[in-house]
């Protein structure tokens, strides 16, 4: 740290007396009004800069998303010092700034290098990173930079649950599930981290009794993943077959609060039976964060009934009669209840939604919340989860599901989420944290510019969090944010040259153009060729990218100087990469798959040029 020059110079003088010290400390004092404004002595040299050294390349590795965030960490916080690169004079610099910039892979860089010269001017030489492996959502890259893992104290453990009786939210009293027949698979369930053979009586929760064990409160936890971080991104709710388009016949769609207030969280459960379309819509069942009913009802499908499915919905055909209440109905009255803003929760909501024939996309799924022991592919059932965190029994017996009850089943599976923090019920050996808190708790103030939906899901605790709709806005408000001499980390996002590759994947033309490229390149040998092919754009990509060149030289010509640019991409085109694997899972893509071998090689390429994306780092001079 720079010391003041009266200090050194006293230190210097030798043996000069308490006198000249207490001149010195009056110098200094007289020298500090409002701002400080000391003259401090220079220890690293009057011509004292920070610089960026890199290893040389033949000892250059290709780095992650995490090793960015570790660099950011060692700047401003308590990082260690990465391998990758060093920073000579690194307490001189003055601010961190981050562009982030999706969609930018490594070899859409090198094939329109003269497009972004930009950046090698004012950034250097580019370094490949490489995403999370099979990226398909571009939330996983987010993911990664702002969630911090620390590995948990060989004492502490996870939330921990008292096994006694207990009541339900709707005042049921709850009974011991020891002979359940679902132990087997709760024992599974219980490999994943969590303890009910742990009792403690510190805090409860809907009848839970629990206790943080991760080193920080509660309180803590809620701020730095409040209930929108546990969301589904878009990618999500596409990969899982959401309802996301209200143009089909009979779908409504869920209206902006506009101003006027709303429930943060709403469950919801549906019950179906079997008509000669299908599973059709039968009972609805909302209740808010305390359980209480807000709406249920039974509903009169559009066909007859010819099977009730009475194991699993409970409904018999004693229910149903005199039902009169039509899907449309119970439309009306939902939206009279939710609003877009609200987050619905549930198990497996995108049968639900559909059933409902309602677009929602605020979604917190139990389902995809709670990881099934066996790993991805596999779904915990609900009656699992509320038996091992819970202490409750649901859905047993032979009358069928209660749609109420799983409602509120879910909704406390979420609430206990939201208060253990997103590392609980898995066996991971690490517990998270926001980097954005990690930053502020060593006197960062950040200012995180981006879209409304990423703000709300990892711009949370002390931070500026400063919505913008487009990328000339974000540029404008980054200038301004990296003026502030108080701001000591901006992140900002420009995200149209992604938004343009998903506008791309979602349409048919384009896609099928890409299709005709990949059919070319199964029956192309010769290397030059399939570069060629690869490398195919178009006039509006250029465009985008020479609109991203001009936008990180703007942002570059307002820093400081001694301020510290990093510019990452995170990932490339995985739009199309999402939309090729789709086609393929629904066999739409059947003459392509007809050399399934080949194909496969070829996806597989696809997926690892959008894998290898790009970071710059520099320090303006």
């Amino acid at each position: 740290m720079p010391l003041p020059s009266s200090s050194v110079d006293a230190a210097r003088e030798g043996g000069g007396g308490g006198g000249e010290e207490e001149a010195a400390r009056e110098e200094e004092d007289n020298d500090i009004d409002g701002e400080q404004k000391v003259s401090y002595f220079d220890v690293y040299g009057p011509q004292g800069r920070p610089e960026i050294i890199f290893p040389p390349p033949e000892k250059e590795t290709k780095i992650s998303i995490e090793d960015i965030q570790g660099l950011v960490r060692w700047v401003l916080a308590d990082g260690t010092m990465p391998g990758w690169v060093f920073i000579k004079n690194k307490p001189l610099i003055s601010k961190l700034v981050l562009v982030y910039v999706p969609g930018l892979d490594a070899a859409a860089y090198m094939s329109h290098s003269r497009h972004v010269q930009n950046l090698a001017r004012c950034c250097g030489k580019p370094h490949a990173l490489l995403a999370p492996r099979f990226i398909v959502d571009p939330n996983q890259s987010l993911e990664a930079f702002f969630t911090v893992k620390s590995k948990k104290r060989k004492s502490t453990g996870e939330l921990s649950y008292q096994n006694v009786k207990v009541k339900l939210i709707s005042g049921v009293p709850q009974e011991a599930c020891e002979d359940s027949s679902d132990t087997k698979e709760s024992n599974l369930l219980s490999d994943s981290g969590v303890s009910s053979k742990d009792l403690n009586k510190d805090s409860k929760c809907n009848g839970v009794m629990l206790t943080d064990k991760q080193g920080g409160s509660e309180e803590d936890t809620k701020k730095q993943f409040p209930s929108s971080y546990y969301t589904l991104t878009e990618a999500e709710m596409q990969e899982h077959q959401y309802p996301l388009c209200a143009n089909d016949s009979g779908y409504v769609q869920t209206q902006a609060a506009d101003g006027q207030s709303y429930r943060n969280l709403v469950a919801l459960d549906c019950e179906m039976c079997y008509t000669k379309d299908g599973l059709e819509l039968t009972r609805v069942s909302l209740v808010d964060e305390q359980g209480k009913v807000l709406f249920d009802s039974l509903v009169k499908p559009s066909n007859p009934i010819i099977d009730y499915n009475t194991k699993y919905s409970g409904i018999t055909h004693e229910m149903m009669d005199n039902v009169t209440t039509t899907i449309k109905d119970v439309q009306v009255e939902i939206l009279k209840i939710i609003s877009a803003d609200t987050i619905l929760v549930g198990h497996s909501l995108e049968n639900d939604l559909a059933a409902l024939k309602l677009v929602h996309r605020r979604i917190i799924d139990t389902a995809l919340l709670y990881r099934h022991p066996r790993g991805l592919l596999f779904r915990p059932a609900l009656r699992i989860l509320a038996s091992q965190f819970l202490n409750r029994r649901i859905q047993h017996g032979n009358g069928g599901h209660n749609s109420i009850e799983d409602a509120q089943a879910a909704m406390d599976l979420v609430l206990l989420k939201i208060r253990g923090g997103p590392g609980f019920g898995n066996s991971s050996t690490s517990f998270k944290e926001s980097l954005l808190s990690v930053l502020s708790k060593h006197g960062n103030q950040c200012s995180v510019i981006d879209r409304a939906s990423m703000l709300q899901r990892y711009a949370v605790g002390p931070c500026h969090a400063i919505p913008c709709a487009t990328d000339d806005e974000a540029l404008s408000k980054a200038k301004k944010e990296v003026r502030n001499k108080q701001r000591k980390f901006v992140w900002v996002q420009f995200s149209e040259l992604q938004k343009f590759y998903e506008e791309e994947a979602r349409d048919l033309d384009t896609l099928s153009a890409h299709r005709a490229q990949v059919i070319a390149l199964l029956t192309c040998d010769r290397a030059v060729e399939k570069e060629s092919l690869t490398r195919n754009s178009t006039k509006e990509l250029k465009n985008k990218l020479s609109q991203l060149d001009d936008r990180v030289r703007e942002l570059h010509s307002a820093l400081d100087s001694q301020s510290m640019l990093l510019v990452v991409s995170g990932h490339g085109d995985i739009a199309t990469v999402r939309r090729l694997r789709r086609l393929t899972r629904d066999k739409l893509l059947e003459k392509e798959m007809a050399t399934q071998k080949s194909w496969a090689s070829i996806l597989g390429d696809i997926q690892a040029e959008a894998e290898t994306a790009v970071a710059f780092v520099c320090v303006k001079s």
